[in-house]
């Protein structure tokens, strides 16, 4: 993004810049005018740290604050032309990471993809401490095996949820289509 930035300004701040400031000027950029509870709902980041974020994008110069005539505790964000930059730069970034995402899955068929999602959907669901490994009829000369899933709700697994759902909230509702479609394609179509 540093290299197609043209503004001094925009440089300083993809310098600095860390995931969720990129989020917040995403929010910012595609709900203009928002206010910080709505930055926070949209991504699921606490009020307080919406307030610091927004804070440092305005003394970075990507985001000013305006306050309502109406209601002086009401503050409304909206892009600088700097911030405009920045969260073209990132739109764009992800449309690439997207374009190549698509580039990767189109060397595999439709067969492969779904092969693919049944074997993460398996190994997803195995109990690899509690498991053992059964011998199953091999459609070939080779012996395969398959695992006798124990599904043991472990600690483990409720972190990895727990991650899984900190994520999924950091997404806004663009992204949580995108999520739900691969999730779909990848382990609920047979």
């Amino acid at each position: 993004m540093i290299k197609n930035a043209t503004e001094s300004v925009v440089i300083e701040f993809l310098k600095e810049a860390s995931v969720q400031m990129l989020h917040v000027l995403d929010a910012i950029g595609e709900l203009e005018p928002v206010n910080g509870i709505t930055i926070s709902r949209h991504f699921g980041i606490p009020r307080g740290s919406v307030s610091k974020i927004t804070q440092r994008l305005v003394k970075l110069g990507v985001i000013h604050a305006e306050s309502l005539s109406s209601n002086k505790k009401e503050v409304l964000f909206r892009l600088t032309p700097s911030g405009e930059q920045a969260f073209k730069l990132h739109q764009q970034l992800h449309e690439h990471m997207d374009d190549n995402f698509r580039i990767f899955l189109s060397r595999y068929n439709l067969d492969q993809i779904r092969f693919l999602s049944e074997l993460m959907r398996e190994v997803l669901e195995t109990s690899w401490v509690g498991s053992e490994m059964v011998p199953v009829e091999a459609e070939d000369e080779h012996e395969d095996y398959k695992l006798s899933t124990n599904k043991i709700s472990s600690p483990i697994d409720l972190q990895q949820k727990n991650e899984i759902l900190s994520m999924l909230q950091n997404f806004d509702s663009k992204k949580l289509s995108r999520v739900k479609e691969l999730i779909r394609i990848a382990f609920l179509e047979d």
